[in-house]
Parts: C-alpha cells; sequence; structure tokens
C-alpha cells in the first residue's frame, strides 16, 4: 500500500501545482526526491560508544539502518584524526521518506515546545530545504528511560524544484509548516 502523503502527491499536490505555475507536463511538477537526517557529535571522540546509542535511536526514527561518518581531516584542537567516527545519516527515498515526512509533519513537529513554525529562509538556492531539530525527543519512537544523550539533527529536504519558490509551494502543499 502506498503511503498517504505520496497519494496526497499525486492526486491533490501536483494538479495544483501544474496550474499554479502552468506547466506543459506532469513531468516538471517538482517533487521530493530525498530526506537526508544527519547527527554530528563532538563528544563521540572522547567516548565512542554514544555514538552506539545515537546510530540506534537514529535507525528506529528513520526506520532505516543508519551509517556512521568519519572525519575527513584531523583537527589537532579538538583531538580529531582523520578516520575517527563523529556522526551518523540516514539518506531516506521511495516509501520511507515518505512515511517519515508524513510522521515528522502531522506528530514530531507539533511536539517541539513553543513552535511557531520552520523558517522559510533555510532554501539553499537550488530548491533543497534545510533545518535543524534541538532534541530527539519530538519522535515518538525514542523512549525516554534508555536515551544516554541529548542530541539534535539535522534534515535536509532535497526537491527537483529550480527555484526556492517552487520547492517553498511544494512544501508548503506537503505540509511543512513555515512561520507567518
Amino acid at each position: 500500500m502506498a503511503p498517504r502523503l505520496r497519494e496526497r502527491y499525486a492526486k491533490e499536490i501536483a494538479p495544483a501545482m501544474m496550474k499554479d505555475y502552468a506547466y506543459d507536463n506532469i513531468m516538471q511538477v517538482p517533487k521530493i526526491e530525498k530526506v537526508v537526517l544527519n547527527v554530528g557529535l563532538g563528544e563521540a571522540v572522547q567516548n565512542i560508544k554514544l555514538l552506539d546509542s545515537v546510530q540506534k535511536e537514529l535507525t528506529m526514527i528513520a526506520g532505516q539502518k543508519a551509517v556512521q561518518t568519519k572525519a575527513k581531516k584531523a583537527i589537532a584542537t579538538f583531538k580529531l584524526r582523520k578516520g575517527m567516527p563523529i556522526g551518523c545519516r540516514v539518506t531516506l527515498r521511495g516509501n520511507r521518506m515518505y512515511e517519515f515526512l508524513d510522521r515528522l509533519i502531522s506528530v514530531a513537529l507539533p511536539r517541539i515546545r513553543d513552535f511557531r513554525g520552520l523558517s522559510d529562509r533555510s532554501f539553499d538556492g537550488r530548491g533543497n530545504y534545510n533545518f535543524g531539530i534541538k532534541e530527539q525527543f519530538i519522535f515518538p519512537e525514542i523512549n525516554y528511560d534508555k536515551v544516554e544523550i541529548v542530541h539534535g539533527m539535522d534534515i535536509t529536504i532535497c526537491t527537483s524544484a529550480r527555484t526556492d519558490e517552487e520547492s517553498k509551494k511544494l512544501l508548503r502543499y506537503v505540509g511543512v509548516p513555515f512561520r507567518k
């Protein structure tokens, strides 16, 4: 069964975007290509066991195994050597991406304390949107008792839109809550 958001995209969002921008072909309509979750953990330099728990949490949140990222170069002031594990990331595509976005928009973001919406200035000029979350507790999959360290994460939503304006309109139709 196709995810709820994917069906809504095909039935409502794509026709609305075609009407708004007068596209000639359905293939010109921007779509969400991938969602990347990234956790950078500077404390992992001293305690590598923290990274394992963060990797498990990110795997639970995403529904797909997280990959550890390694340092690209050595930085002596941070006691960091080239090749040391310092973070985790997951790239979601297809049905898992739509399921995650649906959970993020409808369940996780409303659980943020004093949430007034996401900034609409975090586009990169090529139609991709980036934002950060300060703590992982907003996701219902996380058990408070088993958390070793409170950490945030960066979420990147990559779209096929050519401009930030098209991408913003697409994400508004999807349901991403931007600040008024």
